[in-house]
């Protein structure tokens, strides 16, 4: 079984202040009005650092990682 670790944002809690764009460029970017645009795909491991500094830097607590398991056969768990 593969873990696959994914960010999202909680648009309520989100005040728009950009640093998870700054701290996490490679799948967070801004709107016009600085809120993110969060690419759901899947975080390679090579980059779950990067995703977890955005995340504990957020000061609104807004961002959070999801593991999903998935089965040799491609199903999530």
């Amino acid at each position: 079984m593969t873990r696959l670790t994914t960010i999202s944002v909680d648009p309520i809690a989100c005040d728009g202040h950009g640093f998870c764009a700054e701290l996490f460029p490679e799948r967070i970017t801004e709107d016009d009005w600085g809120y993110p645009i969060v690419d759901a795909t899947p975080i390679p491991p090579t980059l779950e650092s990067h995703a977890r500094r955005a995340v504990a830097r957020c000061p609104k607590q807004a961002l959070k990682l999801s593991l999903l398991a998935r089965r040799a056969d491609g199903s999530r768990r």
